[in-house]
């Protein structure tokens, strides 16, 4: 390639050999893309998306044709009978935290069957924070977690047993800020198939962030009855601004919606303010930028496997997210990587990230994310709390070009440095 950056010519090199012997996934990656692409064109047509919906409204939005569109859209798409698709939700713990207070009621119990959930959950749920502050356990959720297997494998003989009387069966496909494997929709759908052999009522909700459109099918399609996510991941394009979805059985979405709005108003209210657009638009790209995160996440983990670094998953694994966890080992090389990162973004290359103290998490956390709109994870980022295993959890990238050569700067950086040695 043409070394526009100047990048050491043994990294260049050990760069085309990575893609190169990434030329095999990068193939079932497109073919996945090519796959839910006309997946998602066929849910415009059959729902009739027109000019008019993608207008905008105000005020209480009534009549909104833009909005019931998206959730139609989004529902067909997914594989649910229902979709409540918002620009209001603020990110995807308020998406989670909107489906989990808008199905659990006093005495029920949330089950976390794939272990503890992710951070910022944490003081939604009751785990962290003072009491008093409105979290499911000061409404009198009950709260119980099966742990995953050491090999990161579900533990289906318990999460049956604890089905039994709990009103949610809570599931987390990636990984978050854990070493664990993401879980594919076919895992799920066996956590779905334990929990619900036990308890037939129980509801089986799926945190879906990261995961769209990554496989061919949605959890919904293996057994889980809502999915929630962040339209700044993987399901807005990178040109979505702001949202978030639930998606699933109709019922529980209704449930959710008069938890978003107000009992007896609930889908029916709520104005677009000329958000449609961008959220119909990223939808229909979400299937290829997708595949560019994917193609991006591959390729970095190839690159840094050659520069003697454990990644997970492995380059050779299928994937069922876009993230990537790189272990480097000691703080001075995560923070080295993520400054690197954040050098080789189009936005804001020149600002040099510390960590800080971020809401919401227990640890103070370094985020490299040069991104077009705040925290978008679909566009090239990298994030890590500053404790072990210092591992840098890499995802995004809009086009594989550019999440190519920012994967590249990070290297380059670090060579900079004195921390890797060609």
């Amino acid at each position: 390639m043409e070394n526009i950056f100047g990048f050491d010519e043994r990294l260049v090199m050990l760069a085309d050999e990575s893609e190169r012997e990434c030329a095999g996934q990068f193939s079932k990656i497109a073919e996945t893309a090519a796959y839910n692409g006309q997946k998602v064109l066929k849910a415009f047509i059959d729902n009739r998306v027109s000019e008019s919906s993608l207008k905008g409204t105000t005020g209480y939005g009534y009549d909104d044709c833009g909005r019931e569109a998206i959730d139609k859209v989004f529902a067909q798409a997914f594989g649910g009978e229902d979709a409540l698709v918002r620009h209001t939700f603020v990110n995807g713990t308020h998406a989670l935290s909107t489906a989990l207070f808008g199905v659990l009621r006093s005495e029920d119990t949330m089950l976390a069957a794939t272990g503890k959930p992710y951070d910022t959950l944490e003081e939604v749920i009751g785990l962290r924070g003072s009491r008093g502050s409105g979290s499911l356990a000061d409404f009198g959720v009950k709260y119980a977690q099966v742990d995953l297997h050491d090999d990161g494998t579900p533990d289906l003989d318990s999460i049956a047993q604890m089905s039994k009387g709990a009103k949610v069966c809570y599931i987390q496909r990636s990984r978050g800020y854990s070493l664990r494997p993401s879980l594919t929709v076919e895992t799920i759908g066996k956590i779905a198939a334990a929990a619900k052999s036990a308890n037939s009522d129980i509801i089986v909700m799926v945190d879906n962030c990261y995961g769209e459109f990554v496989e061919k099918n949605e959890p919904l399609s293996f057994g889980a009855d809502l999915i929630i996510g962040s339209l700044i991941k993987n399901p807005g394009g990178g040109i979505a601004s702001t949202g978030g979805y639930i998606a699933g059985r109709k019922d529980l979405v209704n449930k959710c919606a008069d938890r978003l709005t107000c009992v007896g108003m609930g889908k029916e209210i709520g104005c677009t303010l000329g958000q449609s657009r961008e959220m119909l638009l990223g939808f229909f790209f979400a299937p290829e930028v997708t595949a560019n995160a994917l193609k991006t996440a591959v390729f970095a983990c190839r690159l840094f496997e050659k520069l003697g670094f454990v990644t997970l998953p492995k380059s050779s694994e299928t994937r069922t997210d876009i993230i990537s966890s790189i272990l480097l080992g000691n703080e001075e090389n995560l923070v080295a990587f993520c400054q690197g990162i954040q050098k080789g973004s189009p936005v804001d290359s020149f600002v040099t990230p510390e960590a800080w103290d971020m809401p919401g998490y227990e640890s103070k956390v370094i985020m490299a994310a040069g991104a077009f709109t705040m925290g978008a994870s679909i566009e090239l980022s990298a994030d890590a709390p500053i404790r072990e295993p210092f591992a840098a959890w890499l995802q995004g990238g809009l086009t594989y070009a550019s999440g190519k050569a920012g994967v590249m700067t990070a290297a380059q950086e670090m060579i900079n440095k004195g921390l890797i040695k060609l």
